[in-house]
Parts: structure tokens; C-alpha cells; sequence
């Protein structure tokens, strides 16, 4: 099973569609200068990080309408979710969101899921990377494997319960015969590497910044990334795949808009934001923090939306996982 297939599934779909036309000059009025982007995790974090580049990048376009990142933690993305489910659909309110949302829904943190909202543009996406402590004792995928089955549901393994960094680690485990030991952190990504530093966890998904530079001196180890191809940033760490583990896993950022939209504010915002996707300064500064840039439209972004959530809610299903326990 792999949890982030589909943009390969719908890539010959995406070849044949037109790119959307909707561009800032041909702007729909809406009845905001500027819109609220709900960014359902606190500021500092990897989304709120990337969409702030996002923000900064249409501040320098002559859209009639920019751009306000706010971030509304709490529930694990789940309250953000909430308000954005809730605002009016006049075009003034977006949503930042990843594979967080169908995850809420399955641990019935939401009523909702992603078709709560009108699918707007898949943006960026994010391979995770399989991290260590430098204090453990194996050095690549294969020994912790071996340790994990060694001592099933023992070693100390860093994740926000029930989020995506949490289904990281289920479907790991599903794809080899292992367990881990969950620690539940908070502070996202950030508080999972402290705790590896610290070697208050052995396990825990790490970000490209720290895969790059936090490995010299051994203070973390990165055993694998969990995407089709090795990253250039990262070109020593192999993939799950080439490691005998088909599993590709990534955070992968798109916006929405509320349920009731009309299409033509859509079709708005998805031109607004496909603008600096197509910029190259602006490519690579996602690519330096780890980040490859890609679009989808409304159409795509909403038939990879659904395919996704087959996978998600099929290991659900087969971990007897939130709602399906």
C-alpha cells in the first residue's frame, strides 16, 4: 500500500488538462483586500513556514487580493480545520492544509474530511525521512529493523499521536512486521529532533534541515526517505523502496476553500497561487528547506484527494486505527 501514489496515477489525466487561465489580472471581486490563510499548526512549524513564502511571494504580484497567514493550533490541525469549515464561502478564507485532514477524520477528530472543502491547488510536497538518535547503536535501516523485531514494541519512538507522524510509523511497521514504543511530543517535527538529541527517543521522523545538517558531527543518524527517488539534497540517504520496503510517504500541502465556494473563486486563487509555483527564485527557495514544489489544479488536486483517502482509510481499516477500531 502506499499512502502518496496517486500524483503518479494521475500524472497522464494532468497531461492532457489545459493549465488554469485564471491569473490576477483577470481577478474576481471579492469582498476582501486581504484573505485569512488558516494554517492549523503554530507559527514556526514546517506549513507555516512554507506558506509563508507563499505569502511573501503573492504580496509581490499584482493580485487585488494578498494573503494572510494565521495559525490556529490545537487538535492536532483539528481546530483550524474547524474554523475554516465554518467560515463563509466568499473567497476571503483559505485553508492550508496536508494528509493531517483525512487523518482527523479517522481518529474522529472531525466530522469531516477533505470534501468538507472545495479543493483549490496541490502545492508543495515533502518526503519523510526515517531518523535516529546518534546514540543508537545500528546505522542503517536493515540493524534497526533487526532491532525493532528484536524488541517489539519497545524502542522509544517520537510521534504526535494520531497525526501524520504517527501513521508514518504504523504503516512502517505494517509494511516490515515491526513495533515501536510511541512517545507522544509536542512542537511537531522540532520537538521530535530534541528529543533524538537528547536521547530521550531513539526514532522519529526528521526534516531536511536536519538531515543535512545535523549528521556531521553523528548527533543524527537518517536511514531512509520515504519517496520515489533520493533527494539532491540528501543523495546518501537511500529510499524505503530501494531499501525493500515499497512504501512512499510524504507531507504533501495543498489549499482549500470552504464547502459552497462558487467556482469561479476557485479558479481565482488557484491561478493566484500557481504563479510562483512556476517561478524559479521561488522554487528553489522551497527546494532549500526541503521542499519540491508541485501543482495540481482544482480537478487533479480533487481526484488525488480521493485516492488518498482510499489508502488511508484502507490502513485504517486494517490497523483498526481511530473510528475503526
Amino acid at each position: 500500500m502506499k499512502l502518496t501514489t496517486t500524483l503518479k496515477a494521475t500524472a497522464a489525466a494532468i497531461a492532457a488538462v489545459v493549465a488554469v487561465s485564471t491569473t490576477p489580472a483577470q481577478a474576481v471581486e471579492l469582498p476582501c483586500s486581504t484573505a485569512k490563510l488558516i494554517v492549523p499548526w503554530g507559527p514556526g512549524g514546517g506549513t507555516a513556514v512554507i506558506f509563508g513564502i507563499f505569502e511573501k511571494a503573492i504580496e509581490a504580484t499584482d493580485a487585488p487580493t494578498k494573503i494572510k497567514v494565521v495559525t490556529v493550533p490545537g487538535q492536532g490541525g483539528g481546530q483550524g480545520a474547524k474554523e475554516a469549515h465554518g467560515a463563509k464561502p466568499d473567497g476571503c478564507t483559505l485553508f492550508a492544509i496536508h494528509q493531517h485532514l483525512v487523518v482527523n477524520y479517522i481518529n474522529g477528530v472531525t466530522e469531516f474530511s477533505w470534501d468538507g472543502f472545495e479543493p483549490v491547488a496541490m502545492l508543495t510536497d515533502t518526503p519523510e525521512i526515517i531518523g535516529a538518535g546518534g546514540h543508537v547503536e545500528y546505522d542503517d535501516l536493515e540493524g534497526m529493523l533487526a532491532a525493532a523485531k528484536a524488541a517489539p514494541g519497545e524502542i522509544p519512538t517520537g510521534v504526535s499521536m494520531g497525526a501524520t507522524s504517527h501513521f508514518l510509523w504504523i504503516m512502517l511497521g505494517a509494511k516490515t512486521g515491526t513495533d515501536f514504543a510511541y512517545v507522544p511530543f509536542q512542537g511537531g517535527t522540532a520537538g521530535r529532533i530534541t528529543g533524538l538529541l537528547n536521547a530521550s527517543i531513539d526514532l522519529g521522523g526528521i526534516n531536511m534541515a536536519a538531515a543535512r545538517t545535523q549528521r556531521d558531527d553523528g548527533a543524527l543518524k537518517a536511514f531512509a526517505i520515504a519517496a520515489d527517488e533520493r533527494s539532491e539534497l540528501i543523495p546518501d540517504v537511500p529510499t524505503l523502496k530501494e531499501l525493500g520496503v515499497d512504501m512512499t510517504y510524504s507531507l504533501t500541502r495543498g489549499i482549500m476553500l470552504p464547502k459552497g465556494t462558487p467556482p469561479e473563486i476557485v479558479e481565482y486563487w488557484a491561478g493566484v497561487f500557481k504563479g510562483p509555483t512556476e517561478d524559479d527564485a521561488f522554487v528553489a527557495e522551497q527546494a532549500a528547506k526541503g521542499t519540491e514544489v508541485r501543482y495540481l489544479g482544482p480537478e487533479e488536486y480533487a481526484a488525488w484527494w480521493k485516492d488518498t483517502e482510499v489508502d488511508f482509510l484502507d490502513a485504517a481499516k486494517e490497523l483498526k486505527v481511530g473510528r475503526f477500531q
